[in-house]
């Protein structure tokens, strides 16, 4: 991932701040120039070496140990989607709910990535489902409902994801799937999965606006009809 790319999220997340964004848009993966430093556990993660892995852990590395960022091996495997190499991790010690300094787990990573696969193998690791996550108290279930994932929000919701979590925005994950959708077909999939789940349609946001007021408001019209 490039500077400018890094750059324009960090920006994306001051603006969350501001109330007009969410959480999803924060989790910044390590730089090249991060991964290029790395040494040990976290280079084989960065990676991909799972055969590495095993043989660090053979040794005692510590698969916990954090970079300045607070981000595990874990981590650092989970932005770069190795599978094998994350659950080599959890088999020596790794903590698969760990949380780096902007408070982003696995599951949430993999969440934000579309990263069916991944969530799924966190979840079969010992993922929390449950966990609150990022600055905004959020949840994975949230980051993947805002950014449209329809596939992972099922994934989720299967895991018992709570559906009415509210951030500390004000949003649940339907209001996001409304609100910082785009009202195409993943974001409207994303709805349909959380209302026949059972989310709750009148929780309203701190102007009292529910999810449909909010697909009336943005003329919606293919949203409109999830809540029919």
């Amino acid at each position: 991932m490039g500077w400018s790319h890094c750059l324009g999220m960090m920006l994306a997340c001051v603006v969350a701040m501001l109330g007009v964004a969410s959480s999803a848009q924060c989790q910044i993966p390590p730089s090249p120039f991060e991964v290029a430093a790395y040494e040990g556990l976290h280079a084989a993660a960065a990676r991909g070496r799972a055969d590495d892995i095993r043989a660090l852990l053979a040794r005692k590395a510590d698969p916990n140990l954090r970079d300045r960022a607070g981000r595990t091996p874990m981590h650092i495997a989970a932005f770069g989607s190795h599978y094998e190499a994350v659950h080599s991790l959890a088999a020596g010690g790794g903590d698969i709910n760990a949380q780096e300094n902007d408070r982003y787990d696995v599951i949430t990573i993999a969440a934000v990535k579309d990263d069916v696969r991944m969530v799924r193998l966190a979840l079969k690791l010992g993922g929390n489902v449950k966990a609150t996550t990022s600055r905004f108290d959020g949840t994975a279930l949230i980051a993947a409902a805002h950014l449209g994932h329809h596939e992972v929000v099922q994934a989720l919701i299967e895991a018992g994801a709570p559906l009415d979590h509210v951030n500390n925005l004000g949003w649940t994950a339907l209001i996001e799937a409304v609100v910082l959708g785009d009202g195409g077909m993943r974001h409207v999939a994303t709805a349909k999965a959380l209302v026949a789940a059972g989310a709750n349609t009148a929780i309203a946001d701190r102007e009292g606006t529910t999810p449909l007021q909010h697909a009336q408001r943005r003329r919606l019209h293919t949203m409109l009809e999830v809540f029919k």
